[in-house]
């Protein structure tokens, strides 16, 4: 399996509900280091995973719509909590969509997979990853 990976980083506000969740209950704020992972069993026609500068345009574009929010005031995340597991999740299904529409380039409906990791600190982060329609693993 080949794999490419694109970094970038968004800044957020966020509030938790719920007992397990302690101090976090109140507002604060999270900067995450995302890594984002495209994967294929054969490299596409050019040679390549992925393009790697629409892959880093298209990160930056989905972050973008995240970042320097306060993601309580969003109707997107009424009554979740957004948490880093949750948000690799919420990366993972819009940068997919993007995939399906073309953004990131003719030979992306070959990819397999995409892993979306968020680095809460050096010793923390959480990661979602799936399989894509029409790729092959």
């Amino acid at each position: 399996m080949y794999a490419v990976n694109v970094r970038d980083h968004f800044m957020i506000a966020h509030s938790f509900r719920g007992e397990a969740f302690g101090p976090a209950q109140r507002l604060h704020g999270a900067t995450y280091v995302v890594d984002l992972e495209f994967r294929r069993a054969a490299l596409d026609p050019d040679g390549m995973v992925v393009d790697i500068a629409l892959a880093t345009d298209g990160l930056r574009s989905v972050l973008g719509e995240l970042n320097l929010r306060n993601l309580d005031d969003d109707p997107a995340f009424a009554g979740r909590n957004t948490t880093t597991e949750f948000m690799a999740r919420v990366i993972f299904d819009r940068v997919a969509a993007r995939i399906a529409a073309g953004g990131f380039g003719s030979h992306a409906g070959g990819l397999a997979g995409l892993r979306v990791r968020l680095n809460e600190s050096h010793v923390a982060w959480a990661s979602y990853e799936g399989p894509l329609p029409g790729g092959t693993v």
